[in-house]
């Protein structure tokens, strides 16, 4: 057996565009409901949503008959989790509020074995179909997806320093972090913040680096799309739900006579 290949990390490689979803239901029922839906791909948080790697491996569960790849968004940059979460077959990570190249150089470290990085070695684990894959250890580190999240003024300024490290995959610009170091707090589709990360992206884009966000406009969305970034996320399940649920009471109500 082969090790799967990351149709998300060949894509954002080979300068396709890719939609996501921002999956924080945290629950393997709740992601059954969204992974069918056809998403290139889909961010699991585990920083801002009540998940534990027992309700996210439900939810790998839900994608894997998906072509969806899902990406996981650790609660911070902590070696020991990152192992686990690779142990269990996460073709993905978005590190969170990367502020230095020190940190960004240790994300890399936790998803390489040694002498490369500092990932245990588990010999029968999800991953490797629990020994079946073969090629597992020559090729998982060409397969994982390795993201670093903005989310501050310095790192934003920063940013193409960023690009230069060996075995960043891409660079994901957090505007709703970014907006509250810049003291525009809880609107992070203000204009100010989208006028400061927009220079940054454009000269990651020059310089080959796959950039993305999250946005919950959809037509902010297709902009941002047509205008070079590469894996951009249009939306949450939360937020889907959300929004329906008001909007089906609102309209039966507003028709009642």
């Amino acid at each position: 057996m082969r090790l799967r290949e990351n149709a998300f990390l060949k894509a954002i490689r080979a300068g396709r565009q890719q939609v996501g979803l921002w999956v924080s239901l945290s629950n393997a029922y709740a992601a059954e409901a969204v992974a069918p839906a056809g998403y290139d791909w889909a961010l699991l948080d585990m920083e801002h949503c009540p998940n534990e790697l027992t309700s996210l491996l439900g939810q790998l569960q839900a994608f894997e008959p998906t072509p969806t790849t899902p990406i996981v968004r650790p609660d911070w940059n902590d070696a020991v989790k990152v192992k686990r979460l690779l142990d269990m077959g996460v073709p993905g990570l978005l590190f969170p509020m990367v502020e230095s190249i020190a940190e960004a150089e240790a994300a890399v470290a936790a998803c390489r074995y040694p002498p490369r990085g500092n990932r245990g070695v588990a010999g029968t684990m999800r991953a490797n179909r629990f020994g079946r894959v073969t090629d597992y250890f020559t090729e998982v580190e060409n397969q994982t997806a390795i993201l670093i999240q903005l989310e501050t003024v310095q790192a934003v300024e920063n940013a193409t320093a960023f690009a230069e490290i060996d075995g960043i995959d891409g660079i994901f610009f957090g505007p709703a972090d970014i907006g509250a170091d810049m003291g525009i707090l809880g609107q992070p589709m203000h204009p100010d913040i989208w006028a400061f990360i927009r220079p940054a992206a454009r000269k990651l884009m020059d310089r080959r680096m796959p950039v993305g966000t999250l946005v919950s406009d959809p037509a902010f969305a297709t902009e941002l799309l047509n205008d070079g970034f590469s894996f951009v996320a249009c939306g949450s399940d939360a937020g889907l739900l959300a929004k329906a649920a008001d909007t089906l009471l609102k309209t039966v109500k507003d028709n009642l006579t």
